[in-house]
């Protein structure tokens, strides 16, 4: 359980799982449910393509007492990379944690920053982790340039 009091459901760890060991899918987007309590699967894709992964996170909304803003995410994403002079390929399992700094609702906000850890925990064998808070933070080679420090 986290300092919010969210738990995560068990389909996290098993969606999760399944990226990891099955490499089937390239990603996974987590939210709170609508009344807090609980880390779900939002959508999950084994679709390639950043842009249309980036997109999801920027249109996400979370709603409180009526009212409605930019909504904080969780996401696994299963990067891979070819390293310089074709010295072969990497990959790393990378935790985002997206909370847009303007136009996000302080209760979701907040709530979203007490329950990072208890998702973390729950997702053994993490490769890196990245805090994104501006649409600038989620664009590919950012994110890119920030995991892939120290690879050779």
């Amino acid at each position: 359980m986290s300092r919010s009091g969210a738990t995560v459901a068990p389909e996290c760890v098993t969606k999760y799982n399944e990226l990891k060991l099955g490499k089937e899918i390239k990603y996974i987007i987590y939210k709170l449910s609508d009344d807090y309590k609980e880390v779900v699967v939002e959508d999950y894709s084994s679709d390639n393509d950043w842009e249309s992964f980036r997109n999801k996170l920027l249109s996400a909304k979370a709603g409180y007492k009526g009212k409605e803003g930019k909504g904080p995410r969780y996401a696994v994403y299963d990067f891979q990379w070819e390293l310089a002079g074709g010295e072969g390929t990497r990959n790393k399992i990378v935790f985002i944690s997206w909370s847009p700094d303007e136009g996000t609702l302080v209760f979701p906000r907040m709530t979203y920053a007490s329950s990072k850890e208890a998702l973390k925990n729950a997702l053994p064998g993490l490769g890196g982790e990245v805090q994104a808070n501006g649409d600038d933070a989620i664009e590919y080679d950012t994110i890119l340039k920030d995991i892939s420090k120290g690879t050779r």
